[in-house]
């Protein structure tokens, strides 16, 4: 009984790892592994950051990073809104933000070419669909 047992388990355990899926490889010729550069700026450092126009006033909060493929595509910038309530997301081109890192204040910057009402104004992105929350 206990050799039946046995040989169940193995059978079993090594039908698992006959289901597990290939690893992906990398193209010929690229890289797999990188060093991250100084002037580089993590994702996690950038959320919840405040973006200000050229009158240094508030005009919205990155909100999310959009990566298409391997492309930084667009911010979500969530604009008005109190606790939550009314908030208003747009997306942007990632040419429209200037982020910097202020080394003297040792924080992330965030400037944007925009009135408040301007970004209000701008299409609306929903988190909906596959981009639901």
């Amino acid at each position: 009984m206990r050799a039946i047992v046995l040989t169940l388990a193995a059978t079993l355990l090594s039908g698992t790892a006959f289901a597990q899926t290939a690893p992906v490889t990398a193209p010929a010729g690229s890289k797999v592994f990188v060093s991250v550069d100084e002037a580089s700026a993590l994702v996690s450092s950038l959320k919840g950051l405040n973006v200000r126009n050229a009158g240094d006033e508030n005009v919205g909060e990155i909100e999310d990073v959009v990566i298409a493929g391997n492309s930084l595509a667009s911010y979500i910038l969530s604009v008005g809104g109190f606790l939550g309530m009314g908030t208003h997301y747009v997306a942007v081109s990632p040419s429209a933000l200037a982020i910097t890192w202020n080394a003297t204040d040792k924080k992330w910057n965030a400037r944007i070419n925009a009135t408040k009402e301007q970004l209000k104004a701008a299409p609306q992105f929903k988190y909906e669909g596959r981009f639901a929350k």
